[in-house]
């Protein structure tokens, strides 16, 4: 697949406007290794090649198992996962499709159980970021063997 636009040489402010939302995630105090499940979920129901290949490798860096990877499509169906892991993929799945639904009641609820309001939000923003990626990328046609983000120390 050819990419369509080297959006980090046409749109660099753009790019870094995205980045910036990406370095939120560190103030969040989440695990890293949720932050991993949270994007590989979003970049599979978004069918995000290129953030599936960068964010299960991340993943596997951090220490995460195969097997939860390969399973996360099917995290209800496992015990692989943490309650709190597991309202974060819930809400990770309505955010990402948040056209359906939208968030409902019982996914905001189960959510706040695990995470406070602070915590709720610095979820749904890194949900968003995920998916701003993911939309980013198919636009452009970016895959696996596209390396743009790794030059910019993404």
């Amino acid at each position: 697949m050819e990419q369509r636009i080297d959006y980090m040489e046409v749109a660099p402010e753009l790019v870094k406007l995205i980045s910036n939302l990406e370095t939120y995630k560190k103030q969040t105090g989440f695990d890293e290794k949720l932050i991993e499940l949270v994007k590989i979920r979003a970049s599979q129901i978004n069918n995000c090649a290129y953030c599936l290949d960068m964010h299960t490798k991340d993943a596997r860096k951090l220490g995460e198992t195969e097997q939860r990877i390969y399973c996360l499509s099917a995290w209800r169906e496992t015990d692989f996962y943490t309650e709190r892991e597991k309202v974060a993929l819930e809400l990770t799945e309505a955010v990402t499709r948040i056209s359906v639904n939208g968030v409902p009641d019982d996914v905001y609820e189960a959510v706040r159980k695990h995470f406070d309001e602070k915590q709720y939000l610095d979820l749904v923003g890194l949900i968003i970021t995920i998916n701003c990626w993911n939309r980013l990328a198919i636009a452009n046609r970016n895959g696996p063997e596209i390396r743009i983000f790794r030059e910019w120390g993404m």
